[in-house]
């Protein structure tokens, strides 16, 4: 999953998406310090965004002290460790006293530079680059942070530095949820964290390659797959039905449908798929408070604790990052009855989904006497991971999807065509067809780019002293990766305002690989999320069903903007469409 720190998702993005790296005379401080949005500067102190901005009117007043003079302490402390936390330090396999420090903004006493991010992190940090480069310092209350942006500094840095940049920093919420188990929040690199991975992708292969079930696909993945978008497509075509009656019985100008539930519970049920082998019904109990509670952890992992980048406030109580933690143990509690029913059906000769993979490649270690397996914890947490590397990232893209579809019918009309003549009406779209419908691909990677909304990875931490760009980073540096900034780089893209799909594709009118690889959504190197593979396909059969069998249109009078909701991932603000049947 591409999860960013909660705390900094201050925000939604501007809608005006404009070129950033153009702006060089700007002075970035006075511009940075007119956006602060007051009210999130607020909700920022008070350890919370909106979510849960009551919380903070239920402080004591005894607490307020204890809250100064410890921030008082801690004034103090901050300016010893600001002074030396970008020290050089000996080390005996370089001289680091040749590498001067990143450069950045003068950080504030105490609370560093949180109030110069302003409410928009993505198009700050953007900014910041104009004048300091691709690698600069700032400092977030008393953690100091490395930001990388342009593609060939996050590439040196993430591939052929792969391994000094592959960490992960110890934040506490992370620590406090996920205990250590986690392959993608917490465990350190290192040869445990290897296997972790090595059986992870092992696990998502074996299953990738295990038979259907008499469908006609390809493999039990494409089954699962198919047959979520097919229903999803027969969701959509049944409420946009009941809401041409209602405006036909009240004499009413049609108002559309809203995509977001088909969506939503369509592709849950395609995760519930490839983790459990189970497909509910979108109505089930048990499968709406799955839902639900994945929903809520998302939620508050973007409401934030301040006790991330303010230790003191570790020994403070703090009633959101308690109500995640029990979601969380919902979840587990969840994944763990699900595995248990696996481990007594599991049958090596019959993989049914990711559960089973797993368990299967853990017993083969086991038997060849094979040391570091997966604990029942992790093995529990890999499939969290799973489940949500495959939820909010794909939903948002579908909905982005659709919305681009809807703000540009031509597009739409061509994507149509390209479907009409390889596709046709006598079948379904499917994997294998994704090789021969460049244009499609193409849409889905400027849909990735122009949207941009992951605009930056799980926060990195370097493993030991390095240097990047000439510049000295010591070890256990926490590190951001500015994806946004690559994805609307002029000198990248040339007109990266533009929604423009052509742009990926060359000559021949096939896709441009090689540009495609430079757009950023799943990070890069080492930590690249693992299911990128997977995304892509689901993405591709989702909206090759959709747009194989619907047409769809904007309603009348309805603004498209390119503003977001706020989330860990940048949703656009809610829309509805009109849809018609295409045959």
């Amino acid at each position: 999953m591409t999860m960013f720190p909660a705390f900094l998702h201050f925000a939604p993005p501007s809608g005006q998406q404009q070129n950033l790296q153009g702006r060089a005379a700007v002075q970035e401080e006075d511009v940075l310090s007119a956006s602060i949005d007051r009210v999130g500067v607020a909700a920022m102190l008070s350890g919370t965004l909106p979510i849960t901005e009551s919380l903070s009117a239920s402080l004591s007043s005894v607490t307020v002290v204890l809250f100064l003079i410890a921030l008082g302490l801690m004034a103090i402390k901050v300016q010893k460790s600001r002074s030396s936390s970008f020290s050089v330090q000996d080390d005996s396999h370089m001289d680091l006293t040749a590498f001067p420090s990143p450069p950045g903004p003068t950080p504030w006493p105490i609370v560093g530079n949180l109030f110069q991010m302003g409410n928009q992190l993505h198009l700050s940090l953007t900014l910041l680059r104009v004048k300091y480069g691709d690698v600069f310092k700032l400092h977030l209350g008393s953690l100091p942070v490395v930001v990388l942006s342009g593609y060939n500094t996050i590439r040196q840095a993430l591939v052929r530095q792969g391994e000094d940049f592959a960490g992960r920093p110890e934040l506490f919420t992370f620590s406090a949820v996920a205990d250590g188990n986690s392959m993608t929040f917490s465990e350190k690199y290192g040869p445990a964290w290897l296997l972790h991975k090595k059986l992870c992708k092992n696990a998502l292969r074996s299953f990738s390659q295990a038979e259907p079930r008499g469908s006609g696909a390809t493999c039990l993945l494409e089954e699962h797959v198919c047959a979520e978008a097919a229903e999803m497509v027969e969701m959509i075509r049944e409420e946009a039905a009941e809401a041409e009656f209602d405006c036909k019985r009240t004499e009413r100008a049609s108002q559309g449908v809203d995509p977001v539930k088909p969506l939503v519970t369509s592709v849950a049920n395609v995760v519930c798929a490839l983790c459990f082998g189970k497909r509910y019904n979108h109505n089930d109990e048990e499968f709406l408070t799955i839902v639900n509670i994945n929903n809520e952890v998302l939620k508050l992992f973007a409401a934030g604790n301040l006790a991330d980048f303010f230790p003191v406030f570790r020994y403070f109580p703090s009633l959101s990052l308690r109500v995640l933690v029990q979601y969380i143990r919902r979840m587990n509690g969840f994944m763990e009855r699900r595995i248990e029913e696996h481990m007594h059906t599991f049958d090596k000769n019959c993989i049914r989904d990711i559960t089973d993979a797993l368990i299967a490649l853990c017993e083969d270690r086991e038997k060849s006497k094979e040391r570091s397996l997966l604990s029942d914890a992790q093995i529990v947490h890999t499939v969290i991971d799973i489940f949500g590397a495959g939820f909010d990232t794909i939903i948002a893209g579908l909905q982005w999807s659709l919305f681009y579809l809807i703000k540009f019918p031509d597009i739409q009309q061509r994507i149509h065509q390209e479907i009409d003549d390889h596709i046709g009406t006598a079948r379904m779209p499917g994997f294998s067809d994704k090789s021969k419908m460049p244009f499609l691909e193409a849409f889905i990677y400027e849909v990735f780019r122009h949207a941009a909304y992951v605009p930056f990875t799980i926060p990195h931490c370097t493993t030991r002293h390095t240097t990047l760009n000439g510049y000295f980073i010591p070890k256990d540096t926490c590190v951001f990766v500015n994806q946004y900034q690559v994805n609307h780089d002029i000198d990248l893209w040339g007109d990266p305002d533009q929604f423009r799909p052509d742009r990926f594709l060359g000559h021949s009118g096939q896709l441009n690989k090689e540009l495609t690889e430079k757009v950023l959504i799943f990070g890069m190197g080492k930590r690249r999320c693992l299911g990128d593979d997977f995304a892509r396909l689901e993405m591709f059969v989702f909206l090759a069903t959709l747009l194989h069998g619907l047409r769809m249109e904007n309603v009348p009078g309805q603004k498209l903007d390119l503003t977001t909701d706020f989330g860990l991932t940048m949703k656009p603000h809610p829309y509805k469409i009109i849809v018609s049947s295409r045959f």
